[in-house]
């Protein structure tokens, strides 16, 4: 499970800023509260904020650090592979709005647990990125029984040399060889089958994010099948199954291969089957002509059982994008539950949805705001952590959705009338 994600100098982001999902001492929806390696987390963060306030370079920012843990063993080849395959890597943007920042690091951290290792064991991790060059690398991690004692499995720093603990010669000079400064070692050992960082690697990978807000990725993603669909009929089963959680009409799926020259490549016709009223009979509808939200919803199956499956985090940008606010409820209910998520799974969202800002459904440390100020810098706070000009906090028992709206927790934007559409007067008329 995700404790903490934090990150400094990214985009919007000058000021170094914290998801921390680690419950506080409110006491509202305790059953919302889960524990892991003696902390007590949350299972769900809801993300609000105004157009272009930064909300989802929140979203960027953990997308970005798990690409560059993923990828960057790939990184710093010669110039003239890189010219051949158009294999360049994603430079990191800094906040570009000052003199200052744009040329200090970058700096990315997560602290979490590792669901897969059921032991309870807890891990800090991160890197500082300063143009093309990794100037810092950290990996910490602390047993269930060992406090806030942490250990050290391996620093780096640019300058200074470099402390692996508890790895093989070989292991400790084949990362000397083969490292360059554009690298991480994660991503490297990852690559060199070491099985300590590849483990950190792969807790990356275990976690699926998504940006319902870009309309090519919706479109890619409603065409990827899940797993065994094609071949599977009790795969097909489920996913009509978790259909019929919000749409009963769609009962069954019909699959057909299409014929194709190239043996290498398949590709399926897919129809949804729907029931005609009681008459018993279906009516066969392809797939793609499906609405955008059941396209949507179709393309999320596979991500959100792989979660709960996993006990992994789904981080998605702009949830309730072509969503029925009560469909999104449902969603976020499903991870809020103990019987149905039974692996802790977390879900990190942004969205606009003002259904969902209700203290009915979430805790005041489960909803984050993320607001910009004069200076273009955004900042990142949870509503049980926001003090009004007087010092004042939130009570439970406000009426939270209203008072967000006339601007009492900020992150809003600032209107003012649309002048410059007001008709004008025609010469001759």
């Amino acid at each position: 499970m995700l404790i903490q994600f934090n990150f400094k100098n990214f985009k919007s982001f000058r000021d170094e800023v914290s998801l921390d999902l680690t419950a506080t001492k409110i006491t509202e929806h305790e059953d919302h509260v889960a524990e892991a390696a003696n902390d007590k987390l949350l299972k769900v963060a809801a993300i609000y904020g105004a157009n272009a306030s930064g909300k989802s370079n929140v979203y960027d920012a953990f997308e970005y650090m798990t690409y560059y843990v993923v990828e960057s063993f790939k990184f710093g080849d010669e110039e003239e592979r890189r010219r051949k395959t158009g294999d360049a890597y994603l430079k990191v943007t800094p906040f570009l709005f000052d003199e200052t920042s744009r040329d200090e690091e970058t700096t990315f951290e997560v602290f979490y647990v590792d669901n897969s290792e059921d032991t309870g064991r807890t891990y800090q991790y991160g890197f500082s990125l300063k143009n093309d060059e990794v100037v810092e690398e950290w990996l910490y991690s602390k047993a269930k029984t060992a406090r806030n004692k942490y250990r050290t499995i391996f620093y780096r720093k640019k300058g200074e040399e470099l402390e692996m603990n508890g790895f093989s010669k070989n292991h400790v000079e084949n990362i000397k060889a083969s490292l360059n400064k554009e690298s991480l070692i994660v991503s490297l050992g990852s690559k060199l089958r070491i099985a300590r960082l590849k483990k950190v690697r792969d807790w990356f990978l275990s976690n699926e994010i998504v940006n319902f807000g870009d309309p090519a990725e919706n479109f890619l993603l409603s065409r990827v099948l899940p797993e065994g669909f094609v071949d599977r009929k009790e795969v097909r089963d489920n996913v009509a199954e978790y259909f019929a959680s919000f749409d009963e009409a769609i009962q069954d799926f019909n699959v057909e291969e299409l014929s194709q020259d190239d043996e290498k490549e398949k590709s399926f016709k897919i129809d949804a089957l729907h029931k005609i009223g009681d008459s018993g009979k279906m009516a066969s509808i392809p797939l793609k002509q499906e609405s955008s939200g059941t396209l949507k919803m179709f393309a999320l199956y596979s991500s959100l059982k792989e979660v709960l499956d996993q006990g992994s985090i789904l981080f998605i940008d702009e949830l309730n994008a072509r969503l029925h606010p009560l469909l999104v409820r449902n969603i976020i209910l499903t991870f809020l539950s103990p019987e149905i998520n039974t692996q802790n799974a977390q879900l990190v969202f942004t969205t606009h949805d003002i259904w969902q800002f209700s203290n009915e459904l979430l805790r005041r440390d489960e909803i984050w705001m993320v607001n910009k100020n004069r200076e273009g810098v955004s900042e990142l706070y949870s509503l049980v952590e926001f003090r009004d000009e007087e010092g004042n906090k939130v009570r439970r028992d406000e009426a939270l959705a209203k008072n967000y709206l006339t601007g009492n927790y900020g992150a809003i934007p600032a209107l003012k009338p649309i002048k410059m559409l007001k008709g004008r007067a025609v010469d001759g008329n």
